[in-house]
C-alpha cells in the first residue's frame, strides 16, 4: 500500500497552479473538466503519479476560496527541500507569504519554514541534504 494522492479544495485553479508549479517546482501531471459535475480536476507533483504521491487540486466552478473553511484539524503538506534559505527568499520575491522563516526546531538539527499557498493552506518546507 501507498498514499497515491491528498487533495485540496482551491478557489481558484489557475493561482494554485501557478503556486505549485511555478513556485514550488511541481510538475502538472494531468488536468480534466468534469462538465456534468461542474468541477475541474488538477494533479501536481514532483514525478510520477505510478511512483510518487501528488496533490490533486479540485477546483469546484459555483465555489470560491471563501466558501471553504480550513478547519481546525488540517496540519500542513512537508516537502523536503535543499538550501531552505534560498527557496524562502525566492518565493518571497515571487509574493508568497512565509509564515514561518527558516528557523531550528527545538531540541533538534532540523531546520524548517512555513509557506501558504494561495487557499491559507500550509506547506511545510523541511531542509534535506
Amino acid at each position: 500500500m501507498r498514499i497515491l494522492h491528498t487533495m485540496l479544495r482551491v478557489g481558484d485553479l489557475d493561482k494554485s497552479i501557478d503556486f505549485y508549479v511555478n513556485r514550488l517546482g511541481m510538475n502538472l501531471l494531468r488536468k480534466k473538466d468534469y462538465p456534468h459535475g461542474k468541477f475541474t480536476l488538477a494533479f501536481v507533483g514532483y514525478g510520477s503519479e505510478k511512483e510518487n504521491s501528488v496533490i490533486e487540486l479540485t477546483y469546484n466552478w459555483d465555489k470560491k476560496s471563501e466558501d471553504y473553511e480550513l478547519g481546525d484539524k488540517y496540519g500542513h503538506i512537508a516537502i523536503g527541500v535543499k538550501d531552505i534559505h534560498l527557496i524562502c527568499q525566492g518565493l518571497e520575491k515571487n509574493g508568497c507569504k512565509i509564515t514561518t522563516k527558516p528557523k531550528t526546531m527545538k531540541n533538534s538539527t532540523t531546520v524548517l519554514a512555513f509557506v501558504e499557498d494561495p487557499d491559507g493552506y500550509k506547506i511545510e518546507l523541511i531542509e534535506r541534504d
